[in-house]
């Protein structure tokens, strides 16, 4: 049954291609030495994966050929008759040469050889239960052999590249074979089968690295079968000599010369470039543009007259670098031949084709990166030993942090340093390069090299700040680094930096040794301890610090601080100005009377307190008043 939802999409999506229609308006002669390409293999395996077989759905496949089939003859004019009358008719060489030429011809048979075999693949698959269905696969199994005998005529011709020829013979001997599996030939089985493997062990062979994967999971497809033919076969008869009793008789005689023009024309098409030890194949033009002008960078960088030249032919190489790697995506990205099919499973960098040269540039901008950077170093450093050249102002603003006509400082390069380790941090990221053990081991080494001359400069700058103890620390750790850098066992070819840390590690002896001299002579605890690079002088006289050893140069002038003759002022209790002592002789009037008074009961009492008030204020006056 066919699924009629998925038939719209279908269409859409097998039309003709645009990149395989060859269209030629010129005169019969040239139309005759029209060149076709078809990767047999590829085309079906990519349309087996797309249309049902990924899950065993044979069915659906089958009904996909049939509708593929229709599209193809309806749009390259070869229909098989009209609506009422049916008419066969095959491809043929004169179809080949008919205007509009096209690969898309060949496709024709192929897709009735694989609608044969779906079919066959079906019956098989229902002949669990039916046994009477074996027949009619065994048919099935004929015309798809006579079909692909069909494909391999045509391909045997003049119009077809090598490549073309070797895979029309592979599929039409790997079908031959399938027949005769079933029917039970073993011999003749064995034959078939292994003759196509050792064509398509020969393609894989002559083929980029990106398109072998294809052809070795064909061929170790075919080992069972291949084991079960020579199981049946016995013991007397070797496959591979009946093989090699075939070979003489002419079937495989020109094998070597259609694999050694497929290989000619593969390397005629791409280049080839090596990478630690593997080659890869470049296809990208502005990919190979470019490695053929960086094959020359060595020399223009040796001759540019100073070191900015330098860094600027390195920044326009680098964009051209970004340029090609944006390249390489958007091929992967666009064609989907290019994306691999499985990891590598022989503990190598786990990347095969197009992904590998992906990681190849990559390393290729990381590189060309640090290089740029360790020009920066270069360029400080003269700054930094010379004065007199940061006064002509030739850094140009290169050093992160320094600026024309200023003089580099340590904690300059130390940046410098700092931003190269996260160059090499990234290439020891680079995707597919985790699990290259002796790739990381150069990368480390490398790493211990930059972080040798990072801490080196890390303890000038503490010098300068006379924090000696801390510079003694970094000194000692800088050279840590750089011995375990030496004697590192792996050396990165690119970066080979044995010269200049051996160089560092004597200069770290003397400049460790002055700093742990000064931090002796420092003491910590007195006031004239160094902090934040500022010396506190103490006010201290001589006779306060005799305890204390210190080189006072005041002590020889004039007014030498050794001891203070005025006494310093004291807080004393505080005394009034004035004492109020006039109310210790102040005599108060006896009021007794009064008191007596009080002390008398009843109306006399009220009346004579209430007389008191009222003659006190003027109250109450008699009447003769």
């Amino acid at each position: 049954m066919v699924e009629s939802k998925s038939q719209n999409s279908e269409v859409a999506q097998e039309n003709i291609d645009p990149s395989e229609e060859e269209m030629d308006t010129d005169d019969g002669a040239d139309v005759a030495v029209k060149m076709f390409t078809v990767e047999i293999l590829r085309v079906i395996k990519d349309l087996q994966l797309q249309h049902g077989l990924r899950h065993g759905d044979f069915q659906r496949y089958r009904g996909y050929c049939s509708r593929r089939l229709k599209r193809l003859r309806k749009t390259l004019n070869l229909p098989q008759g009209d609506r009422r009358h049916y008419k066969k008719r095959d491809v043929t060489l004169v179809n080949l040469l008919v205007v509009p030429t096209s690969s898309c011809k060949l496709h024709i048979p192929l897709m009735l050889a694989e609608r044969a075999w779906s079919y066959a693949m079906q019956l098989r698959q229902e002949s669990n239960t039916e046994l009477r269905k074996r027949y009619h696969l065994i048919q099935k199994l004929r015309k798809a052999c006579g079909y692909a005998l069909q494909l391999q005529a045509l391909c045997a011709s003049d119009h077809c590249d090598a490549r073309t020829k070797l895979e029309s013979e592979a599929y039409s001997a790997w079908m031959h074979g399938s027949l005769h599996f079933e029917l039970g030939l073993w011999q003749t089985a064995a034959e078939n089968l292994k003759k196509a493997q050792v064509i398509y062990e020969n393609l894989a062979q002559a083929m980029p690295e990106e398109e072998q994967a294809l052809y070795r999971a064909k061929v170790e497809e075919l080992k069972p079968s291949l084991r079960y033919c020579a199981y049946n076969v016995g013991e007397n008869a070797s496959v591979n000599d009946l093989l090699e009793m075939r070979g003489q008789s002419g079937l495989l005689g020109s094998l070597g010369n259609l694999v050694a023009q497929t290989k000619a024309e593969s390397m005629d098409a791409f280049q080839m470039t090596e990478w630690r030890g593997r080659s890869v194949t470049v296809r990208p033009e502005k990919v190979r543009l470019f490695l053929l002008s960086t094959q020359e960078l060595g020399k223009s960088i040796e001759k540019a007259k100073d070191v900015p030249a330098k860094i600027e032919l390195l920044e326009t190489v680098l964009i051209d670098c970004k340029d090609s790697i944006a390249a390489i995506k958007e091929e992967i990205k666009s064609d989907p031949k290019l994306r691999p099919l499985e990891r590598s499973t022989d503990g190598g960098p786990g990347l095969i084709g197009i992904q590998y040269l992906l990681a190849y540039m990559s390393y290729t901008r990381l590189k060309l990166t640090l290089d740029r950077n360790l020009f920066l170093v270069a360029q400080a450093k003269q700054t930094l030993d010379d004065p007199n050249i940061a006064e002509k102002g030739t850094s140009g603003g290169l050093v992160p942090g320094a600026t024309a006509g200023k003089k580099s400082k340590p904690q300059d390069l130390s940046r410098l340093y700092e931003i190269i380790l996260q160059n090499v941090t990234e290439m020891q990221q680079l995707a597919g390069m985790e699990s290259d053990a002796g790739y990381q081991a150069e990368m480390e080494a490398l790493s211990l090299s930059f972080r040798a001359f990072r801490c080196y400069y890390i303890a000038l700058t503490l010098v300068a700040m006379k924090r000696w103890r801390e510079a003694v620390a970094m000194y000692e750790r800088s050279r840590k680094y750089a011995s375990d850098a030496i004697g590192a066992k792996a050396v990165s070819s690119d970066f080979d930096l044995r010269p200049e840390l051996q160089q560092l590690v004597a200069t770290i002896e003397g400049c460790k040794f002055s700093a742990h001299a000064y931090s002796v002579l420092e003491d910590d605890g007195s006031e004239d301890s160094v902090l934040y690079g500022k010396t506190l002088k103490s006010s201290k006289p001589l006779y306060d610090r005799l305890s204390h050893y210190k080189e006072d140069a005041t002590l020889n002038s004039r007014n030498p601080n050794v001891f203070k003759l005025v006494p310093e002022m004291e807080p004393i209790a505080a005394k009034p100005l004035f004492f109020d002592l006039a109310l210790n002789f102040v005599e108060f009037p006896s009021l007794e009377d009064k008191v007596e008074q009080k002390a008398a009961g009843g109306k006399g009492t009220t009346a004579g307190m209430s007389g008191f008030v009222k003659g006190l204020f003027g109250w109450g006056g008699g009447t003769g008043n």
